[in-house]
């Protein structure tokens, strides 16, 4: 039996995945993001060019950069960063908009990222870091991916060391030995979360009338 923790009514939460390169969290996110309906993937916005079968609201709202900067000076994102010389950010009214109807957002962001959405919505923010099963088993993925150099290897074993030092900032922190097992814990954390009294926002009326006050 399938648990339900929709009946009743509540706030959403942001669901933030976050791991070095290799360690599965993408998979992981996809996995996640089937067969739940009340979970949806973060849209962010984006100043680069759409590519070609890119739909614009559905994989990125795509916006031009004067358009961004202003956005951004006017604080209407929740976290932004400029990634290769193009800027992506998280529109702050739409992901609250879905907490507000209940909605969990996920979000698959950097240590950098995470720490942005904590400073500014703290209360509605769940982070999980994903290691990988071993050192060993993160260069053994990273190096199979593309066949890449010695020296493009190491840079980024470098930046995955550097990713994984923020690891006690998180609320959670999960090693993916078995993706099986990981998207079941993945889903028991979610669940819990869900059902934080704080979260129930339609929890008072209810208790209420079974005491007969209502």
């Amino acid at each position: 039996m399938k648990a339900d923790a929709t009946k009743v009514e509540r706030r959403g939460l942001m669901y933030v995945l976050s791991s070095p390169s290799g360690a599965g969290k993408t998979t992981l996110a996809e996995r996640l993001l089937r067969g739940d309906p009340r979970l949806k993937l973060s849209v962010s916005a984006t100043t680069r060019k759409p590519r070609p079968g890119e739909v614009d609201g559905e994989d990125y709202y795509f916006v031009a950069e004067k358009e961004f900067l202003r956005m951004r000076d006017n604080n209407e994102f929740l976290e932004w960063a400029n990634v290769f010389g193009n800027f992506y950010a998280t529109p702050r009214a739409k992901v609250f908009d879905q907490l507000k109807a209940g909605v969990d957002v996920l979000f698959d962001i950097d240590w950098q990222g995470a720490q942005q959405l904590d400073a500014v919505a703290g209360g509605d923010v769940v982070k999980v870091f994903i290691l990988p099963p071993s050192r060993e088993e993160l260069e053994r993925r990273l190096r199979s991916r593309n066949q890449d150099p010695e020296d493009v290897v190491r840079g980024r074993m470098a930046k995955a060391d550097a990713e994984m030092s923020h690891w006690a900032e998180y609320d959670y922190v999960l090693i993916n030995y078995d993706l099986d097992e990981s998207e079941l814990m993945l889903r028991s954390i979610l669940l819990a979360e869900r059902l934080r009294r704080r979260r129930q926002t339609g929890l008072a009326s209810i208790v209420k009338k079974m005491m007969g006050d209502g």
